[in-house]
């Protein structure tokens, strides 16, 4: 960046946010929506998306407009932005008709540097004429994958956002998401009329995040390990597919004493806010949600998201995944996944209202996905490919740690498929590998099943092995659920190259009891002496007060790696402590006399 403009933009971020330097692509896109220019940002969680709408915000004279899909979400952003010095409000359903009005009247008469709005809010005529009546720096359409049809958040009002570019052509737009294959990519691009919008693809790679996907034997107790030898203490979200799930789950890991709370859409309102507020003011607290939770969620200390079903598509797991880890430190991405989460997805497909194009679209996003759980390669690699980017061997990765073996599965495959076939398409795996196994129970004999070739061929494979054959058959395609037949599995066209011995089978060895991978070190904890642990503690316990006082959650104060910063280095005046990130000169201001006592203490 070399103008006058550019020079301003970096004082900007340093005496405003307190950081250095910007990150990858920050510079150009700040720079050319600055100068009045539209973007397409695809930026992955974490990686500063805020600071490319945040900053030519205050580089342009007038208001920008934030459109934010979630009340949460715009409430911290707002709060952390006024702990900048900045001037910046919402237009909500929380307000009152004095307080929209208010906020109305300081909108038109200038006062606002950065002004968030729900989309639904935004299209209502009062507000555009109110916009209209307004001197506008710009407009950001957050979260933009929700435009798109096929993706998995899907918000039907983000589609009028186009009359943005009609109403009000002189003033640039700027649509970001952290989630876009190159098909939603075109769509945002088509809804939004950003035609002429300069695109700007940052790498999905979250390198701080280790992709875990486990086979799910039972879930329940594997979360309950996962958590208690990786993560005791942090915070964290656990996805279910159903809100029953999602209560079941939250009450039997609270049983264990984990801080669980649960959260749905089928729950008291009262109730979901207050467990969202807690998790995000408190240290420590597991939230187990559908995914109705999440989006907005600005929390940077999530230091896991695990899945107990299967997501409907890589872009979901991505952005469910992209939820930990957003400070940058070490974080975990766990998925238990088995067989169930196979038929159920498939059957949702089939049983969906959607048009023949959208179960045909689902199916292959599902494809995609399956293809990442039975990948015996990097998951990382996997992962980025399906986003058009090229990736090495990530080495942080379950796959990575500890390498899958891949056996030749085509004899086991043909003796699962003719069992299928041979018993009639009408029974689930369970019965199946009674019958493979040889097993004479009632049920297989009052069918005759323990008559036919098929009995007791499956002798030398345990049921392990089998629940991961009848699996990755499914996940190949060589086999499907019969809606019709709650649980039943029925050949595809696909099977028959491998009954006829056409088509050789290669699946992933899955071991029971694998060792336990090496556990994470944050970045925080890198290093540190017993004199830094204890002082980054008492800065924690600074930062929850100060929280506390001013009812915001303690992330706003300062994040994380602020505190690790400054436990590390131990300022020992003003200008040591305004070099660290994270402090610009509004906190520096209100907090640097506190932080240098507790550093002296």
């Amino acid at each position: 960046m070399n103008s006058p403009a550019d020079g301003r933009a970096l004082q900007l971020l340093n005496s405003v946010f307190g950081h250095p330097a910007f990150r990858g692509a920050q510079a150009d896109i700040v720079q050319h929506v600055a100068g009045g220019g539209d973007a397409l940002v695809l930026m992955p969680t974490g990686g500063g998306k805020s600071l490319c709408y945040q900053l030519p915000a205050l580089l342009r004279e007038g208001t920008a407009l934030v459109v934010s899909p979630l009340i949460a979400l715009m409430q911290d952003q707002v709060a952390a932005l006024k702990q900048l010095g900045l001037r910046a409000a919402f237009l909500n359903s929380t307000l009152d008709g004095r307080e929209v009005n208010a906020c109305e009247r300081v909108l038109r008469n200038g006062e606002l540097d950065l002004l968030y709005v729900a989309p639904e809010r935004l299209m209502m005529p009062r507000m555009l004429e109110c916009l209209a009546e307004s001197r506008l720096a710009l407009f950001a359409i957050d979260e933009a994958h929700c435009v798109s049809q096929w993706g998995h958040d899907f918000r039907p009002e983000y589609l009028q956002l186009s009359v943005l570019h009609e109403r009000f052509p002189a003033v640039p737009r700027i649509a970001l998401t952290a989630t876009a294959d190159p098909q939603t990519r075109e769509e945002i691009i088509r809804r939004l009329s950003l035609d002429e919008a300069r695109v700007f693809i940052s790498s999905f790679d979250r390198p701080n995040i280790r992709y875990t996907i486990v086979d799910k034997q039972d879930a329940r107790a594997q979360l309950l390990r996962f958590i208690r030898e990786e993560h005791d203490g942090e915070a964290g979200i656990v996805y279910c597919l159903s809100r029953k799930k999602v209560d079941e789950t939250a009450a039997w890991l609270k049983s264990h004493g984990v801080n669980a709370l649960p959260y749905h859409a089928g729950m008291d309102a009262a109730a979901r806010a207050e467990h969202q507020d807690r998790f995000q003011r408190e240290e420590g607290i597991v939230i187990v949600a559908t995914i109705a939770f999440g989006m907005g969620i600005d929390k940077p200390d999530v230091r896991f998201v695990a899945h107990l079903d299967l997501p409907k598509s890589i872009e979901g797991y991505y952005q469910e995944t992209g939820r930990a880890g957003r400070d940058g430190l070490p974080a975990d991405a766990w998925m238990a996944y088995g067989l169930g989460d196979v038929v159920q997805q498939r059957r949702m497909i089939d049983q969906s209202e959607g048009s023949e194009d959208y179960r045909r679209v689902s199916v292959a996003k599902l494809d995609a996905l399956l293809g990442l759980c039975e990948t015996a390669g990097c998951r990382r690699v996997r992962l980025l490919a399906y986003f058009g980017e090229a990736g090495e061997p990530c080495g942080n990765c379950d796959n990575c740690l500890e390498p899958p073996q891949v056996w030749d599965a085509t004899e086991a495959a043909r003796k699962a498929l003719s069992c299928i076939y041979r018993t009639g398409q009408r029974f689930g795996a369970m019965h199946l590998i009674d019958v493979l196994r040889g097993r004479s129970t009632e049920r297989i004999v009052g069918r005759d099943h323990h008559r036919l070739g098929v009995f007791g061929v499956g002798a030398d494979l345990d049921d392990a092995a089998w629940r991961n054959v009848f699996r990755q058959l499914a996940a190949l395609g060589y086999v499907c659920p019969d809606h019709e037949a709650y649980g039943a599995l029925k050949l595809t066209e696909a099977s028959r190259a491998v009954l006829k011995g056409e088509q050789r089978v290669e699946m992933r060895h899955v071991v029971a009891g694998k060792g336990r991978r090496p556990k994470m070190r944050s970045v925080a904890a890198a290093g540190a002496t017993a004199a830094d642990s204890a002082l980054l503690e008492r800065l924690k316990v600074w930062r929850m007060a100060q929280a506390r006082e001013q009812g915001v959650p303690a992330y706003v104060i300062f994040h994380d790696r602020t505190l690790a910063e400054i436990a590390a280095a131990q300022p020992a005046d003003i200008d040591a402590l305004s070099a660290l990130s994270g402090i610009g000169a509004k906190k520096l201001e209100r907090y640097g006399p506190a932080l240098l006592e507790l550093v002296r203490g």
